[in-house]
C-alpha cells in the first residue's frame, strides 16, 4: 500500500510558473491538462494551492485567509475531474459532466455521484485540493462573484492534450444548481476562440431558431489578462430523445441559413481566401505545401458550390437531443459562407474516429465515398459532393497545422497521417 502524501504539502510551488504565458506558442506537452497548470491559471500568486491524496482534512490554514476545498477525482495521482468538496455541488458536478455522454459514461457519472452524495468522499474517495486565499486576492472565485453579484462554486474537467485546450468551468450553487459556465483563455488561440465565439453567439442570437437552441452570454470580460466568457447553462439534464429521422440535417439546414445562403466557384470566393490565409499562417513545410498545392487544383476545376453557415465543431458531445429540441453548445468555430454540408461531414467524420474509434484514414476516405448520399438533403449534386467533401478535410487539415496540434500532443493533430493521404487519393480519382 502506497502512503498517502503528506497533508498540506505546498503544490507546484504555489502554481506559479506551471503554465504558459500569454506570449507562448500554443501547446508543448502531451497527456491531460496538468493540475498544476489549472491552478496557476485559476488561482495565481499570491494565493496558495495545498494538495493531499489522502481523504483527511488539509492542515495548514492560515489565520484571516479564505479558503476553498475540492476533491480531485478519481485520484490525485490520476487527476480527471476537479470538484467542490460539498456534498450536493460535488454530486452534481459528476452528474452535469456526465449527461452528454455514452450511456456507460452516464452510469458511471451516476454511481460516482450517488457515492458523493452520501459522503463517499468523506470514505476516502478522490483527493484533496485546497485554496488559500487572503481577503482581496484576485482568484477567479473573486472575479465570478464580482461579475456575477453572487457566490459560486467551481468544477473543471482536465481534458485530453489539445492546442484549445482551456479551462471550462462549470459554475454551481452551493444547493448543486448549475448557474452557467465560463471559460477562461490560457494563451492566444484560446483567447482568439473565446473571443470567436462572444461574436457568434452575438450573431445567433438575433436568430429565431426552430430547431436549435444555443447558449447565451451572460458577460465578456478580462480577468488576470485572460479572457473569461460567462454563458447561462443549457438544460442538458432535462429528458433525453432519440434524434427523429432527418432532425440533425433540418437542424444542421437551419444553421446554414444563418447570414444568407450564396452559390459560385471556389476560386475568387471569401472562403478559399480565409482557407489559404490560415493555412500560410502555419509553420511550412510538405503538409502545407501539399494542402495548398491541392487548394491550386481544386480552384483551377472550376466548380461551383453552396455557401452558408457551420458550426465548425458540431459533434455528439456538443450537444444533446432533448423533448425540447436540440441543444447545441461550443460556438468557437462559428463561421459564415463555407461549403455547405460541412457540420455534416463533420459530425460523421469524428463520431467515426472517436466514438467508434475507426481506423482515421478508412473514416476520412468514406467522408469522400458516401458524400453524394450523405450531402443531398443540403443541396449539394452528385459530381460536387465529393469535392465539398475533400475541401472539408482539407479545411480540418489546415485548422490543425494553424493550431498546432501536432506539438499539443493532439492524437489526430497529425494531418500528414490521415487526411491529407486521403485528399490526394480521392483527387487522383476526381
Amino acid at each position: 500500500m502506497t502512503p498517502p502524501d503528506t497533508a498540506g504539502t505546498e503544490f507546484a510551488g504555489r502554481a506559479r510558473s506551471a503554465v504558459r504565458p500569454d506570449d507562448a506558442p500554443a501547446g508543448s506537452g502531451a497527456g491531460r491538462s496538468s493540475l498544476a497548470d489549472v491552478c496557476a491559471v485559476l488561482w495565481p500568486p499570491p494565493a496558495t494551492v495545498s494538495l493531499s491524496r489522502g481523504p483527511g482534512v488539509l492542515r495548514g490554514r492560515p489565520a484571516g485567509g479564505r479558503e476553498r476545498d475540492f476533491i480531485v477525482l478519481p485520484s490525485a495521482r490520476r487527476p480527471r475531474l476537479l470538484v467542490p468538496s460539498g456534498r450536493r455541488a460535488s454530486a452534481a458536478a459528476v452528474r452535469r459532466y456526465g449527461e452528454p455522454g455514452s450511456f456507460p459514461a452516464w452510469a458511471g457519472s451516476r454511481a460516482l455521484a450517488l457515492a458523493l452524495a452520501a459522503g463517499g468522499a468523506r470514505a476516502g474517495l478522490g483527493g484533496r485540493l485546497r485554496v488559500s486565499a487572503e481577503p482581496g486576492t484576485g482568484t477567479i472565485e473573486a472575479y465570478l462573484r464580482s461579475v456575477l453579484g453572487s457566490e459560486v462554486l467551481i468544477s473543471t474537467h482536465l481534458g485530453a492534450a489539445r492546442a484549445n485546450r482551456k479551462p471550462v468551468l462549470q459554475l454551481l450553487t452551493r444547493r448543486g444548481e448549475t448557474a452557467g459556465f465560463a471559460k477562461v483563455s490560457v494563451n492566444p488561440l484560446t483567447r482568439d476562440l473565446i473571443r470567436a465565439e462572444r461574436a457568434a453567439l452575438d450573431t445567433l442570437a438575433a436568430e429565431d431558431f426552430r430547431e436549435l437552441t444555443m447558449p447565451r452570454v451572460l458577460h465578456h470580460g478580462e480577468w488576470q489578462g485572460r479572457e473569461v466568457l460567462i454563458m447561462n447553462a443549457l438544460p442538458v439534464w432535462r429528458r433525453r430523445k432519440a434524434l427523429r429521422p432527418g432532425q440533425l440535417v433540418a437542424a444542421m439546414t437551419e444553421l446554414t441559413a444563418v447570414g444568407g445562403r450564396s452559390h459560385g466557384p471556389l476560386a475568387g470566393s471569401d472562403y478559399l481566401a480565409r482557407l489559404r490565409s490560415r493555412l500560410e499562417a502555419s509553420q511550412a513545410g510538405p503538409d502545407r505545401a501539399a494542402l495548398g498545392a491541392a487548394l491550386d487544383t481544386l480552384a483551377a476545376a472550376g466548380a461551383e458550390f453552396g455557401f452558408g453557415a457551420w458550426h465548425g465543431d458540431w459533434t455528439g458531445w456538443n450537444m444533446a437531443s432533448t423533448a425540447d429540441g436540440l441543444l447545441v453548445w461550443d460556438w468557437e468555430r462559428f463561421a459564415l459562407g463555407v461549403p455547405a454540408g460541412f457540420d455534416f461531414l463533420h459530425y460523421r467524420l469524428q463520431s467515426d474516429v472517436v466514438r467508434r474509434r475507426r481506423p482515421p484514414r478508412e473514416a476520412a476516405a468514406d467522408c469522400v465515398r458516401n458524400a453524394p448520399g450523405w450531402l443531398a438533403p443540403f443541396g449539394v449534386a452528385t459530381a460536387e459532393a465529393p469535392v465539398v467533401a475533400i475541401l472539408y478535410l482539407a479545411e480540418l487539415s489546415a485548422r490543425y497545422l494553424a493550431d498546432r496540434q501536432a506539438e499539443a500532443g493532439a492524437r489526430l493533430g497529425q494531418p500528414g497521417t490521415w487526411l491529407i493521404p486521403t485528399i490526394e487519393e480521392a483527387m487522383r480519382k476526381l
